[in-house]
């Protein structure tokens, strides 16, 4: 062996010790927290009131085979709620298809309910009435635009009976090879359209996913962006592909995402034509499976160590060393609530909620005090700043992600035929309010004698904005009008 390789063999050698010492404090930390964790959960020996001196919140993932009756199902749940409730759960996770199966797709349509009828108006009094939160995974949601396809919705309900968060479920199984086989989530389900942010509850930021969701890990690793501690994936595998692939799957998005994943499970067989895998689990952040239910009807539970997911990101902080400069952000344009804060900076001035009639996770459309022609609005980033270049990848992202659905709607909104969307980068540029926005006009043929007119008037306009919002302009839009506009413009996007 010559001198550089021997030299080579010792560095390799005393590196991988390094990583093997390191690696061996981090599972003698997770063996620590896994053995007390065990004890509190050695079933009938444990009191409740042990259970309930856990520092950490507990959840109870469900495991149950659902048919279409409704009425067995809904009790079979209840029960499984209430034991999870007695062994000291704070919030409780059911599977997709938790209210019912049924026997064919035209079932699955005819028997949906909308999310105020009978089935989550019995959940929401069950939460309230226990005192626990509840994920129900996937309740089959008519659809008021559609006949013959329904939303695959996840609903969270909290401690008081309230709907905190829904989402439907985005991605969609759809298989059609020509001749051999046809299998279509979306010939009877409607794909959502966008990414609920991780909701805040007693035992952890939760991100919402169904499913299929599990195999798309930009899904899970834009949740944890957005400040997801706690990722679930109700299912109803099949066993075919369960048996290869369901705990793969849920362990590489808690090692990718430094999350718990929790996955409740449908299991057995539902009719004569479809069975699923069942294993409903809880895995921690270093990928290990710290709970599991048992074959046929079950529920379990676990805690949620969020000290413990702290030090596994900052011990392996994969978030850290991405190469956002080489393959970009994963990044979400979801609708925000528009109603969460009264009043929209944009510069120096602020824009009333009313007149903002659509919000993403990090920009926000509005209408115009003194628009050049109908429907002329504006978009901007939530953060101010004067410039574009002040905006990182992902804010701009989003804002023409934003930009561009505005875009679609006002266009068909004013019957506009085509669209000029401009910015002013810089008072040279003409800009004259200190915050980045992006104009939006509707055009159609003929509204100007020479197209290029447009852009003097947008100067102008520019020039009397700062003029026209502080209110020392007579020549303005009056606040009611632009409310009914904004009005009509949000319940667009809804």
């Amino acid at each position: 062996m010559s001198c550089w390789t021997r030299l080579v063999a010792q560095t390799h050698f005393t590196f991988q010790s390094q990583i093997c010492l390191a690696s061996r404090h981090i599972i003698h930390n997770f063996r620590v927290s896994c053995r007390t964790l065990t004890s509190k959960m050695e079933g009938k020996k444990d009191s409740a009131s042990s259970i309930n001196s856990t520092s950490w919140p507990m959840i109870g993932i469900c495991q149950l085979t659902c048919t279409e009756d409704k009425e067995h199902n809904f009790h079979t749940c209840e029960n499984l709620i209430r034991t999870a409730k007695t062994k000291g759960a704070q919030m409780v996770f059911l599977p997709e298809a938790f209210d019912f199966i049924g026997q064919s797709k035209s079932d699955s349509v005819a028997m949906a309910e909308t999310l105020d009828g009978s089935i989550i108006s019995r959940y929401k009094s069950l939460a309230k009435g226990l005192g626990v939160w509840l994920s129900l995974g996937g309740f089959h949601q008519k659809v008021s635009s559609e006949t013959e396809r329904i939303f695959n919705t996840h609903v969270i309900i909290d401690a008081d009976g309230g709907i905190q968060a829904t989402y439907n479920k985005t991605h969609l199984f759809d298989l059609d090879i020509k001749g051999k086989v046809r299998l279509c989530e979306s010939d009877y389900t409607v794909p959502g359209r966008e990414i609920c942010p991780p909701v805040e509850t007693p035992v952890g930021k939760i991100g919402l996913a169904t499913c299929y969701d599990l195999r798309f890990p930009e899904l899970s690793l834009g949740l944890t962006a957005q400040g997801a501690e706690v990722l679930t994936f109700p299912s109803a595998f099949t066993v075919t592909t369960g048996m290869a692939h369901w705990e793969v799957l849920l362990r590489s998005r808690a090692i990718e995402c430094q999350c718990y994943v929790v996955a409740a499970a449908q299991t057995g067989s539902h009719n004569s034509k479809r069975s699923s895998y069942g294993h409903a689990m809880i895995v921690d952040p270093w990928g290990t499976v710290v709970a599991q239910c048992r074959e046929g009807t079950d529920v379990c539970v676990a805690e949620l160590n969020l000290d413990y997911l702290r030090q596994v990101r900052t011990q392996m902080p994969v978030a850290q060393h991405r190469r956002h400069d080489l393959y970009g952000h994963i990044h979400f344009s979801s609708r925000g609530l528009i109603d969460s804060q009264e009043f929209y900076q944009f510069g120096t001035i602020q824009i009333s909620r009313k007149n903002v009639f659509f919000r993403s996770s990090l920009s926000f459309a509005f209408v115009n005090i003194k628009p050049v022609v109908p429907g002329h609005v504006l978009v901007s980033p939530l953060r101010i700043v004067p410039r574009l270049a002040d905006l990182t990848e992902t804010e701009i992202a989003d804002l023409f992600s934003t930009v561009r659905k505005v875009s679609g709607i006002v266009q068909h909104h004013f019957s506009a035929t085509s669209m000029t969307v401009g910015v002013q980068d810089g008072p040279e540029a003409g800009q004259s309010v200190q915050h980045v926005h992006v104009h939006i006009l509707p055009r159609r043929k003929g509204d100007f004698s020479k197209n290029d007119d447009v852009y003097p008037e947008l100067e102008e306009h520019e020039r009397e904005l700062q003029i026209s919002m502080d209110g020392k302009s007579q020549q303005v839009r009056t606040s009611k009008d632009m409310e009914t506009e904004a009005a009509q413009l949000r319940s667009l996007f809804s």
